[in-house]
């Protein structure tokens, strides 16, 4: 996914005094910095904070986060040495082929613990004032209440950035739908337009996804589009199926494998759940805090699940 990019610093320095016991060699984590890049979406940033923050305080590595508005343009990081961490991947079984099975310059660390969902939604009070509207078909006879001067004759679906990964144009099509897919350019432009739509009760089909703290502040109810199976979204051109359920991995450089040590480790097993990245996200955005207050005051409320992550 690509979504929302909020100012980081690029490079965050912090050593922590750490003993012989917390880091293999005091060198080791004094001269290592990690490299994690952050995608342009609220809640990889929010597991970027957290993560950072452990490898600064716990373990005393230095850490430098890059902001990449686009999520493709990490991978070859993988390879030129600019990136060592995507701390949350979205599927990219294609860059996936190039960089982790023929390159062998990046690998996977396994789960990030976050399940993702991407999908339609409409806001709630459509689906109670339109009965059917959440199935697909019934969209085809309501396409005109979803017209907006970028839409003209067609119903708008509101589409993110044109990064994000996205089977829409094609479902629009190979489902026979009257509707044309408008991009709102990021993941705030979606969220004040979800925002706008429940306030104003003004009608909107929108591409979004899960986790996202929004669903803690508005209600939207998700359309169901005709069901997944395995391959049926193999052809781009074809595809006429939801998406498909997304377990989160993380990938990152091979060198990073080898040479990272405990900072490695750390990121290996690194696993937290939709609702605590929703909760740092909703403190970063609703809070007030940056993003490495709502680290520190995540990681200062849940010792009893990070303290799993730590090398032994």
């Amino acid at each position: 996914m690509n979504r929302r990019l909020l100012a980081v610093p690029l490079a965050v320095v912090l050593l922590a005094a750490c003993s012989a016991e917390q880091t293999p060699t005091t060198a080791e984590a004094a001269d290592y910095t990690v490299r994690i890049d952050v995608h342009g979406w609220l809640g990889y940033e929010a597991t970027a904070a957290v993560m950072a923050y452990l490898l600064q305080h716990e373990l005393g590595y230095k850490v430098v986060r890059r902001p990449v508005a686009d999520e493709k343009k990490s991978w070859p990081g993988f390879e030129n040495g600019q990136t060592d961490v995507i701390v949350e991947n979205w599927g990219h079984d294609d860059l996936k082929k190039i960089y982790i099975e023929d390159k062998r310059v990046a690998l996977s660390a396994g789960l990030n613990g976050n399940k993702g969902i991407i999908g339609w939604y409409v806001p709630q009070w459509m689906a109670e004032q339109y009965p059917g509207i959440t199935d697909w078909r019934n969209l085809k006879k309501r396409a005109a209440l979803f017209r907006t001067n970028k839409s003209g004759n067609f119903g708008q679906l509101l589409d993110g950035d044109p990064s994000f990964v996205t089977n829409d144009k094609a479902l629009v099509t190979n489902l026979g739908l009257d509707f044309k897919v408008v991009y709102a350019g990021s993941e705030d432009a979606l969220i004040k337009a979800a925002q706008d739509a429940t306030k104003n009760r003004t009608p909107l089909l929108m591409y979004f996804y899960e986790p996202q703290w929004l669903f803690t502040k508005v209600k939207l109810a998700k359309v169901t589009l005709p069901p997944y199976a395995i391959g049926c979204d193999a052809d781009a051109v074809k595809v006429a199926c939801d998406y498909p359920p997304y377990l989160l991995d993380k990938v990152v450089s091979a060198k990073f494998a080898r040479e990272g040590g405990r900072a490695y480790e750390l990121v290996r097993n690194f696993s937290w759940s939709n609702d605590h990245q929703n909760k740092v996200a909703s403190d970063i955005v609703n809070g007030g805090m940056t993003a490495d207050q709502a680290a520190k005051k995540w990681v200062e409320e849940n010792k009893i699940v990070w303290k799993d992550w730590m090398p032994r």
